[in-house]
């Protein structure tokens, strides 16, 4: 089957996360602190972006000497930073002077004289507009590459999505990209700024706190995938929550957006993990709204929880769905119980599958049935089920992302080469990281 994904144009498919840190901290004997204590990061520690800030998490007046800090810190580390490195400068749609800074510190950090061009991917822009803002913003890009005699297009640019104009524009990326009169095939990552979103849309919420914005993330997700780009959610500000964080990644993997801004190292650790094949697979139960993971007790995965109730009489069984009730016989009761649970398969479950189906395809089926059991039990009450699943080429292809995104952070991010051994194991890592090949 064609690939029928838009072509990206740069190496990585995927970014799980986007740390940002302040350039300059007033104040402190080194105002570069946070620069180094960033880029010395390792392992599942380390995002797949990092992003030097030199704009909102600096404050104004350090901003100048926040540039020359990104140009000093990375020039000595950037070598050995295990992710890609894209600092983010100020630009600002309807304020030429703030689009002209951001010039100024863009060519302050490539200049090569400093010698921390070669350790830099591309350039962060916040507070886009509509397509026109975005190509000013690539136009400042190429004066750069022009500047220093570098290749044009080699440096990616990045944007923020923090307004109604910046979302529209995304309507109108595949017409743009690829004319001779832009370079906008260097767009890498788009990234949510649910804050200023908010601001820009006028909402107003009871708690002051931030609307959850589906259809924002949605259409970057949509607007990413139709152009070839990475969507990048925002940021998770209650950096305690680190449930709630991870549930926001589960949430934004589920519309295609597989990363995410992180604040704080143990965001990142959740982040680099969370889009990842579990290393166990489990089931889960549908219960009313929710859906419930069953615990494994070995020899049955048990539900204990009050919003499902099951009794036998006699040869009949009672199940109860909060205010649902169904008298049922035992065949019944099986096809209900195959409905309601759901199996979330781990990395060595999908690599099983994927190697079953390619076996068939060679030997030349399309198409075959793949069987899942289990023992489930109920208020002590046990059912045996099985779930059977048709695997054809299509359903192959959509069970091959979340692999596809691991063979991309083994390949890219060899930092972590030990920490995934140590998840998946080595056997089940080599046999991942040659499926599809």
């Amino acid at each position: 089957m064609a690939d029928t994904v838009t072509p990206r144009k740069h190496e990585r498919s995927f970014v799980r996360t986007f740390l940002t840190s302040p350039t300059a901290v007033k104040g402190e004997e080194d105002s570069a602190k946070m620069l180094r204590g960033a880029i010395g990061l390792r392992g599942m520690q380390a995002p797949d972006v990092w992003t030097p800030d030199n704009e909102d998490a600096t404050a104004p007046t350090m901003r100048d000497e926040g540039a020359e800090n990104v140009a000093e810190v990375v020039a000595e580390e950037g070598a050995d930073f295990p992710g890609e490195i894209h600092p983010r400068i100020v630009w600002r749609r309807d304020d030429a002077g703030t689009r002209y800074q951001g010039l100024q510190h863009m060519l302050r950090i490539a200049d090569p004289k400093k010698e921390a061009i070669e350790h830099i991917d591309g350039f962060v822009f916040p507070e886009v507009g509509d397509i026109d803002d975005w190509k000013k913003a690539d136009e400042a890009v190429t004066m750069v590459e022009n500047e220093y005699g570098l290749e044009e297009g080699s440096l990616k640019m990045s944007v923020i999505v923090e307004c109604a104009q910046a979302e529209l524009a995304l309507e109108d990326l595949r017409d743009e990209m690829g004319k001779p009169t832009n370079n906008l095939e260097r767009l890498f990552m788009l990234v949510d700024g649910e804050v200023d979103y908010t601001k820009d849309m006028r909402a107003i919420t009871p708690t002051g706190g931030l609307p959850p914005w589906v259809e924002l993330r949605h259409n970057t997700s949509r607007g990413a995938s139709a152009a070839g780009l990475i969507a990048v959610d925002g940021p998770y500000d209650d950096i305690r929550d680190i449930e709630g964080y991870r549930n926001r990644t589960i949430e934004n993997s589920a519309m295609g957006m597989n990363g995410i801004w992180s604040l704080t190292p143990d965001q990142v650790v959740t982040a680099n993990k969370s889009p990842l094949p579990p290393v166990e697979g489990y089931w889960l139960l549908e219960a009313g709204d929710r859906k419930i993971e069953l615990d494994d007790e070995g020899d049955a995965w048990t539900y204990a929880g009050d919003r499902v109730t099951l009794e036998e009489t006699g040869d009949r069984y009672r199940l109860t769905v909060g205010d649902d009730r169904k008298e049922l016989d035992e065949d019944e009761l099986h096809q209900e119980l195959v409905d309601m649970l759901e199996y979330v398969p781990n990395m060595d479950d999908m690599v099983d599958s994927m190697e079953e189906f390619e076996e068939a395809r060679d030997s030349g089926i399309g198409a075959i049935a793949m069987t899942r059991d289990a023992t489930v039990r109920i208020d002590g009450v046990e059912m045996e089920i099985e779930d059977d699943r048709m695997w054809d080429e299509a359903t192959y292809e959509a069970a091959m992302t979340p692999v596809k995104l691991f063979q991309d952070v083994y390949e890219n991010r060899p930092d972590q080469h030990e920490e995934l051994e140590e998840m998946y194991g080595a056997n089940v890592v080599d046999r991942a990281t040659e499926i599809g090949s």
